[in-house]
């Protein structure tokens, strides 16, 4: 049995959740090496080879008429839902705030408020969005989403590769700086905004957790949190049985063993932040081939341009690859 992560690649749910049911109904779907296409591995999606699907998404709506198959089936799953408050800066094509706040009550009324986990990642600091409109905005969220959830998880941006390149790209364009809060020149800062957080949780009745950070926040009550959370998972579904830590995902990771579906290169949210797009250019070409009828989802995909680009996938494959 293996969990599915459906997916750190790609918004299954948002874009491909028709795909994503074609596969459920065949049995299996094909995950191919992101760093070369010619290696490709069926994976069984049968209800007994599955102990959980992990869903990662910023609008789970598409999906949400396909979840009385899923029970019927017999499937066990919970969300990851990413739900910012960026404007079209840093999140260009997301779904309106008030739309997703009300998807994701939607969600957690069908459900459990427990398998509805409330992703505030990555917390951009910058000229648009200071210190001041995360708290603001946290707290708004928070009350909005308030008996929906009782998890809230967050991150600080990461400065890899390609979205170094867009932020200081905004910075030429749109003159909007970005800060790294996570440096130590601004550590006071970082530990006030996570403390402010953690107040907002507890007023909230929401256990707050940090995700694939270094910096210890215990002595704020945050503790280290996963994604893929091998305890939640037997809290949640009384599965009886260890998750092994997945070691292909980089250090600071806690999460649990779990297979990915899905192709990068294919999210049309297209976030400033995304660590799974390598380019439009890329994007599109796979786009062109995605095909719902698919095992993979795209039919001969678009691999790195070059070998700087595949190196530096390389290196972001063991990223929050959506950050959702």
């Amino acid at each position: 049995m293996a969990i599915i992560s459906a997916s750190r690649r790609t918004d299954i749910p948002a874009f491909f959740a028709d795909w994503f049911m074609n596969r459920i109904r065949e049995g299996y779907f094909h995950r191919v090496n992101p760093f070369n296409a010619k290696q490709v591995k069926a994976v069984s999606l049968a209800p007994q080879d599955v102990d959980v699907i992990v869903f990662w998404t910023k609008n789970p709506k598409p999906l949400l008429p396909h979840l009385d198959e899923l029970d019927r089936l017999g499937f066990r799953y919970y969300f990851q839902f990413t739900l910012n408050p960026y404007d079209v800066i840093f999140e260009p094509h997301v779904p309106p705030l008030a739309e997703r706040l009300e998807t994701f009550r939607e969600l957690s009324r069908r459900m459990d408020a427990r398998r509805v986990i409330w992703r505030y990642d990555p917390i951009i600091i910058s000229d648009a969005t200071p210190v001041e409109y995360h708290l603001e905005k946290i707290a708004a969220t928070a009350a909005a989403l308030q008996g929906h959830t009782t998890r809230v998880v967050f991150s600080f941006l990461d400065f890899y590769g390609k979205v170094a390149g867009r932020i200081n790209e905004l910075k030429k364009t749109k003159g909007v700086r970005v800060v790294d809060i996570t440096d130590g020149s601004c550590r006071e800062e970082m530990l006030q905004l996570a403390a402010q957080i953690k107040q907002v949780g507890n007023h909230s009745g929401m256990e707050v957790l940090s995700c694939a950070e270094q910096f210890d926040l215990a002595q704020l009550g945050i503790q280290h949190g996963s994604c893929i959370d091998g305890g939640l998972i037997r809290s949640l579904f009384g599965i009886r049985k260890n998750f092994p830590k997945d070691k292909n995902q980089r250090g600071a990771c806690l999460c649990a063993e779990s297979i990915d579906m899905g192709m990068y290169n294919t999210c049309s949210f297209q976030c400033t932040y995304c660590y799974a797009n390598l380019s439009p250019k890329n994007i599109a070409a796979n786009l062109a081939k995605c095909s719902v009828g698919s095992p993979s989802m795209v039919v001969s995909p678009h691999g790195p341009a070059d070998a700087a680009e595949r190196k530096e996938l390389k290196t972001e494959d063991k990223q929050l690859d959506l950050a959702l």
